[in-house]
């Protein structure tokens, strides 16, 4: 009975450990670990807009898409940056690409139905240095927003990627900000 008991706890820990993690979960890291040239954290997501004015808020929250998008700045940003270059980054707001619309039925409110009336789009903070520490470039509550991410499908990375309308428009942030070194 014991081993029985023992088998179904150590199950029930497996579970509770592979369920998916919310982004808004209070135990949710808030930045990636330090590593490398490019820092990135961002505020709360329960106040992103993403959340805040969400139809379906717990398939909106699903998922590790804050997490995924900061990995991605630093990716993309590490391969711009002149040796010696620091860039850190704040995301303080998300609003997704598409949107969610259950007034078409309980078999349609968990779709992101994607429309020219829900770009998307992200508010953040950054520091730019050189390698002497001095600031290069800064900005505060510097606002992306991709209303034509509809009409061309020029520099998607995937068909298949969900968050692929946020990273071209951080691509495109990141060849302003940081032009090729």
């Amino acid at each position: 009975m014991t081993a029985a008991l023992g088998g179904l706890l150590a199950l029930a820990t497996l579970s509770a450990a592979a369920a998916p993690r919310t982004v808004s979960d209070p135990k949710a890291p808030r930045a990636l670990d330090v590593e490398g040239p490019v820092q990135v954290k961002w505020t709360d997501p329960a106040k992103f807009t993403e959340l805040r004015n969400s139809s379906n808020r717990w398939e909106a929250e699903r998922g590790n898409w804050v997490y995924d998008l900061a990995k991605y700045i630093r990716t993309t940003a590490a391969k711009r940056l002149a040796p010696g270059q620091t860039l850190d980054v704040t995301i303080t707001d998300i609003k997704r690409a598409g949107d969610y619309e259950p007034q078409h039925g309980p078999r349609a409110q968990d779709i992101r139905i994607m429309k020219d009336i829900y770009p998307p789009r992200m508010t953040l903070d950054f520091v730019l240095k050189d390698a002497q520490g001095n600031v290069v470039k800064q900005g505060t509550g510097e606002k992306l927003i991709d209303m034509g991410y509809l009409s061309t499908g020029v520099g998607l990375l995937s068909d298949s990627d969900p968050l692929r309308y946020e990273k071209r428009m951080l691509n495109d942030w990141l060849r302003k900000v940081l032009p090729a070194a």
